[in-house]
């Protein structure tokens, strides 16, 4: 098989993006429980709740500096191989990256610093401050990312220069405030709390199986169980808003996700199960559920959503206006100076500048689009159907899990109000063994976004084939297997520090007698 550069640049960034988020959801939803758990422990002056703290503190800060050590790679990629991309939105793209290294991540990094050597020498308002510090920083860090990747998905506060040849900022402010980016840092926040609360709620669960350290595991579990009840049920909510936004910003990954080849009858169905056929566009053995995405996606019983058919057609329409734009901008750049420019081609810019973008999906078929011939143009449309079982299968994955993390939460809720986490040695197992799940969960989101927006890496501004730097393909697949190999031993690295801090468990002279609650079940030798 031909290596090609934009395939294997796309696979470079995935590799380091799947492996950096492996880190993040921990980080975010660890740093808000620590930062709980001292709260409590300032509140009320009981030793176990500072005990609990510098356990699950120590699991946070491991999984802190790996998180940092993988997503400093990623920043770089965009200069290395994505430089076209990074000076057609740079203006943009690079705003919200500054700022989160200047107010987010610098706040994180240097409270970190005075929550792990501050103990015995901050207060312990002073001390709860900076543990709050690095929740707020982990948090910030996130929204000003997801700020900059919601742009990605619906450019808006921007418009394209012919002179510079460069998006441009028109409204900081509707690039901040933008719905997507705004419904995307809640929901990856809320998933984050989910990964975490399940994280605690599983090694705590070993704990009481074990016999060991119980006084901590019940109390983790009580705030795990909480915290993660309330998160799983705002994940399921924002996640609907994130699939409503879909219908307005991003018709043809929301059309993807269902496999809905045609446009339906308004309320559309959802397809709750189905073997998706892109070659033949159809779905076998598809399972409907009357109304339900029509209701979910429009909220409305009469609004239609346009199936991947039709979408396809209304992109080859917006291709060939997109032409026009691209005939007009040569002429704009051969004009040189803004008054030699003729009105009838500044009229034609201003009216189909809009699909310019649509024209440079030919760019991977020949240089200059308006050659393009009807099979190209053709055929560019129906580049911008994504792979549809991928996002099919992935959605539901993510989904389907998201509601086990509520059934699972609401039962240790149950279990813990009742003062009966210790009764069910068969839940404690399926808590333990659901400590990857958030993971996975977390990934399939990421894909589903992501792998959702292509053949865009700009929603309908830039495609990707046109972003990537001129590299050869050698060097690209070098990178890959670099970057693989130092993710993979950051990894087990990760895994091997983690592992041996929850073995070891909180320090021994810190942790006082159980006094309260029946024994842990205790399994026989």
């Amino acid at each position: 098989m031909e290596l090609n550069i934009v395939d294997l640049s796309r696979l470079q960034f995935a590799i380091t993006a799947l492996y950096h988020f492996l880190f993040v959801p921990l980080t975010l939803g660890l740093s808000v429980l620590v930062a709980i758990m001292e709260t409590v422990y300032v509140m009320t002056g009981r030793t176990i709740w500072r005990q609990m703290t510098k356990f699950w503190g120590t699991l946070f800060g491991i999984n802190f500096v790996l998180g940092v050590a993988t997503g400093i790679v990623m920043e770089f990629q965009f200069g290395m191989n994505w430089s076209y991309y990074s000076h057609y939105v740079g203006d943009i793209f690079g705003a919200p990256l500054a700022i989160e290294g200047l107010m987010a991540f610098f706040l994180e990094a240097t409270f970190v610093g005075l929550f792990f050597f501050g103990w015995d020498k901050l207060s312990k308002l002073g001390h709860l401050a900076s543990a709050w510090a690095v929740a707020i920083g982990s948090n910030f860090s996130a929204l000003w990312i997801l700020i900059a990747n919601g742009w990605m998905q619906n450019p808006v506060g921007s418009a394209f220069n012919p002179q510079t040849m460069r998006m441009e900022v028109t409204d900081f402010y509707a690039v901040l405030m933008n719905s997507v980016a705004q419904a995307k840092f809640v929901h990856t926040v809320s998933a984050g709390y989910v990964t975490a609360s399940v994280f605690v709620l599983g090694v705590s669960a070993w704990y009481l199986l074990k016999g060991r350290h119980l006084e901590l595991a019940k109390r983790s579990m009580t705030v795990a169980a909480s915290f993660g009840l309330a998160s799983a049920l705002s994940v399921v909510v924002l996640g609907d808003e994130s699939g409503y936004l879909a219908t307005e910003h991003q018709k043809m990954k929301l059309a993807a996700i269902e496999a809905m080849w045609e446009t339906e009858p308004a309320p559309a169905s959802f397809t709750a199960f189905g073997f998706p056929d892109q070659e033949a566009r159809k779905t076998h053995y598809a399972v409907h559920i009357p109304w339900a995405m029509g209701v979910i996606a429009t909220r409305s019983l009469d609004t239609q959503i346009p199936g991947i058919e039709e979408l396809v057609e209304h992109a080859e329409e917006r291709i060939r206006n997109g032409i026009v734009a691209y005939d007009a901008l040569q002429k704009i750049r051969a004009a040189g100076s803004t008054d030699a420019i003729p009105e009838d081609v500044r009229t034609a810019f201003e009216d189909s500048g809009s699909d310019l973008g649509y024209a440079l999906l030919l760019k991977p078929y020949l240089d200059d689009p308006r050659e393009a011939t009807d099979a190209q143009i053709e055929q560019a449309a129906n580049d911008t159907v994504p792979n549809v079982p991928t996002l099919f299968w992935t959605f539901r994955i993510m989904v389907g899990l998201g509601f086990f993390f509520i059934l699972l939460m609401t039962v240790f809720f149950y279990l813990s109000a009742r003062h009966r986490l210790d009764r069910y040695p068969l839940l404690l197992r399926v808590a333990v063994f659901a400590i990857p799940l958030p993971w996975i969960a977390a990934e399939c989101g990421w894909i589903v976004a992501e792998f959702g927006r292509q053949p865009w890496i700009i929603e309908g501004v830039l495609p990707t084939a046109v972003a990537v730097s001129n590299l050869g393909a050698s060097t690209v697949l070098m990178t890959i297997v670099g970057f693989s190999l130092i993710y993979t031993v950051l990894f087990i690295v990760e895994m091997t520090l983690m592992l041996r801090a929850i073995r070891k468990g909180p320090e021994p002279d810190e942790e006082p007698e159980a006094d309260f609650g029946p024994r842990a079940f205790v399994p026989a030798e």
